[in-house]
C-alpha cells in the first residue's frame, strides 16, 4: 500500500481511509444529493443571517453580533467536514492524507470549542436582558461583547491547538482506516500504538471546561431567566420576554444535546451507522438549522431577510428599502 511507509518496526502513515458511508455503495449517489443540498442551504441560510444582520440597523445589538459570528462559525464548521466527504463519495476509496487529517481536526475542534463557549456568552446577553434590563447597556456594552467573542474564539483556538499538537505526536501504527467520515480525537487515538494517557487527560480536561462548563453555566443562566420570567405579572409580558430566548435556547439544546450524543457514546454497542448519524447531525444538520430557527421566531430577521430578497428580485423598485 503507497498510504503507509515503513521505517524500520515503526510505520508512518500517510493518508487514511475512510470508512463511514462505505457500508452502502448503492446509496453513494443519493448521499452526495442530499449532503449537497445541505451544505448549500447552510451556507446560503448563514450568509443571508450575516447580511442581514450587517445592513439593518436595528439588528445592531448584542444579541445579533454574537449572532453573526455564530452564522460565520458555522459556515467555517460545516466546510471543514463537507467538501471532503463530497469528493470522496466519487472516490472507491475514500482518503484524506495525514496533514489534511490533521488540519480538518484543527477546525472543527476550533468551531465546536468556540461554538460551545459563544452560546454561554449568547445566555448571558439573555440574562442580562431578562434579569438586569435598566444595566443592560452598560453590562452589554460594545466592549464587552467584544472581549466575550474573543475570548470565545481564544478558547477554540488554545484547545484546538492543544489537542492538534498532542496528536501529531501520537506514533500510528498498523491500520490507518477510520471508522468514519471525519477526523476527530477519539477517532486517531484509537489508531496509536503509543502512550494515548496525555492526550487521554487533556481530552477529559477539555470536556470538563470547555465542553460541560459552558453548558452548565448556559443552564443556570436559563434557571434564573425562567424565575425572573415567572415573576412577571401580565401574561403578555412572560410571553414577550420568552420569546426573547427561544431561538437561543433551541440551538443550545440542539448543539449540546447532539454534542453530547456524539462524545458521550458507550464505546461498545453502536453500530457504525448510528456513530454516522449522530455525527451528522451534530456536524452537518445543526449549521444548518441555526439560522432557519432565529429567523423563523425573530420578526426583524424575517422582515430583513423577506425585503432583502425582494432587493434582489426587483431590483428596479426604488421603493424597497433593505434597512428600516
Amino acid at each position: 500500500m503507497n498510504d503507509i511507509k515503513e521505517r524500520g518496526n515503526q510505520t508512518d502513515v500517510t493518508e487514511f481511509i475512510f470508512l463511514g458511508f462505505s457500508n452502502h455503495p448503492e446509496l453513494q449517489g443519493l448521499f452526495f444529493l442530499i449532503f449537497l443540498v445541505v451544505y448549500l442551504v447552510t451556507l446560503l441560510g448563514n450568509l443571508l443571517m450575516l447580511t442581514a444582520i450587517r445592513i439593518n440597523p436595528v439588528l445592531h445589538t448584542p444579541m445579533y453580533y454574537f449572532l453573526s459570528n455564530l452564522s460565520f462559525l458555522d459556515i467555517c464548521y460545516t466546510s471543514t467536514t463537507v467538501p471532503i466527504m463530497l469528493v470522496n463519495f466519487f472516490r472507491e476509496k475514500k482518503t484524506i492524507t495525514y496533514e489534511g487529517c490533521l488540519s480538518q481536526l484543527f477546525f472543527l475542534v476550533t468551531c465546536a470549542g468556540t461554538e460551545g463557549v459563544l452560546l454561554a456568552a449568547m445566555a448571558y446577553d439573555r440574562f442580562i436582558a431578562i434579569c438586569h434590563p435598566l444595566r443592560y447597556p452598560v453590562l452589554m456594552s460594545k466592549r464587552v461583547c467584544t472581549y466575550l467573542t474573543a475570548g470565545s474564539w481564544l478558547c477554540g483556538l488554545v484547545n484546538s491547538l492543544t489537542h492538534t499538537g498532542l496528536t501529531a505526536t501520537l506514533t500510528l501504527c498498523g491500520s490507518n482506516q477510520i471508522s468514519h467520515f471525519l477526523c476527530d480525537i477519539p477517532l486517531l487515538l484509537k489508531l496509536s500504538c503509543s502512550d494515548t494517557s496525555v492526550n487521554e487527560f487533556t481530552l477529559y480536561v477539555s470536556s470538563a471546561t470547555i465542553g460541560l462548563s459552558p453548558c452548565l453555566f448556559t443552564a443556570v443562566s436559563y434557571m434564573l431567566i425562567i424565575s425572573a420570567i415567572l415573576k412577571i405579572q401580565s401574561a403578555q409580558g412572560q410571553k414577550k420576554a420568552f420569546s426573547t430566548c427561544a431561538s437561543h435556547l433551541t440551538v443550545v439544546v440542539i448543539f449540546f444535546g447532539t454534542a453530547n450524543f456524539n462524545y458521550d457514546q458507550p464505546s461498545s454497542g453502536y453500530s457504525l451507522d448510528v456513530d454516522i448519524l449522530v455525527s451528522v447531525l451534530f456536524c452537518i444538520a445543526t449549521p444548518m438549522l441555526n439560522p432557519i430557527i432565529y429567523s423563523l421566531r425573530n420578526k426583524e430577521v424575517k422582515v430583513t431577510l423577506k425585503k432583502l430578497c425582494e432587493g434582489y428580485i426587483l431590483p428596479s423598485d426604488s421603493s424597497v428599502q433593505i434597512s428600516s
